[in-house]
């Protein structure tokens, strides 16, 4: 049987290693996290080989994953080289940072807004998009307002909702034991006063420095988490209705100096639109 290396599997590995993880690169990619495993694991049956191992909760390539990424990075530069010789000019690129939180909704919202640009994106903490942005790094910003002493446009505020795994009970004998971003960080700091609030006697089980990570611990049973309200409580987890609710989490947009207004006008719209009918 003839092998076929599919283009859309060795785009979803070259996601993988280059945003840190299957999370990250299917937000990334704007596919299910699930579909991105399938990629893989398409390429594995080809080569008969393991590409990426688990370890804990981390996923490392192996010798031959290497391998095919670097392959994977020459058949991706040709195809993508050709494309654009085939259908005609490139479009101008534009490299956007968000926050994690809510990602599934931010970059969809960002790229619809710039339909002739090639959009790009950076996912990361709120005080390295500030440094970013400062330096010229990235175009655009989408983050935590509050996480932030900069001035920037508001365009929403980001609902919290409580999350612990399904089968999960607290303890009867201590205070509620919470899974959080590692500080600083906003929810972090909203999820211990709201219980602290209540008499609930908070105390951070577990850090981390990404919502995979967080994800990844409260599914665990460690412990519960507040973060961003989903439409559907991701895999594992149930939100949870008997703890306090917390306040959202406004969200601001800032631009570097120079960049064309009319870009940052038009994600603005295309935000403040999808975290509007979010709610």
């Amino acid at each position: 049987m003839e092998r076929v290396l599919d283009i859309v599997a060795l785009r979803s590995l070259a996601a993988v290693a280059d945003y840190g993880g299957f999370h990250r690169a299917a937000a990334t990619l704007r596919v299910s996290q699930s579909a991105v495993s399938q990629h893989i694991r398409r390429l594995e049956r080809v080569l008969g080989r393991a590409i990426v191992e688990r370890h804990g909760r981390t996923s490392v390539f192996t010798p031959d994953g290497q391998a095919l990424l670097a392959e994977a990075r020459r058949v991706l530069a040709a195809h993508d080289q050709a494309v654009r010789r085939m259908v005609g000019p490139e479009w101008p690129t534009i490299t956007v940072g968000a926050t994690e939180h809510a990602a599934d909704l931010i970059l969809p919202a960002v790229t619809a807004a710039l339909p002739r640009h090639e959009v790009r994106f950076r996912i990361d903490r709120t005080r390295r998009l500030d440094a970013a942005i400062d330096q010229g790094a990235i175009d655009l910003a989408v983050y935590l307002a509050e996480a932030s002493s900069a001035d920037g446009i508001l365009i929403g505020s980001l609902p919290l909702s409580w999350y612990s795994a399904e089968t999960w009970r607290p303890p009867t004998d201590r205070g509620w034991p919470v899974v959080a971003i590692e500080e600083p960080c906003v929810l972090r700091r909203r999820a211990l006063s709201a219980l602290s609030a209540h008499g609930l006697d908070p105390y951070v089980v577990c850090d981390s420095g990404y919502v995979a990570g967080v994800f990844e611990a409260v599914r665990s049973g460690l412990g519960v988490a507040l973060m961003a309200t989903a439409a559907t409580p991701p895999q594992g987890l149930a939100e949870r209705t008997d703890l306090p609710p917390a306040p959202p989490a406004p969200l601001s947009l800032r631009t570097r100096a120079g960049a064309d207004p009319t870009l940052a006008a038009a994600v603005t719209d295309g935000l403040r639109r999808a975290f509007e009918g979010s709610l």
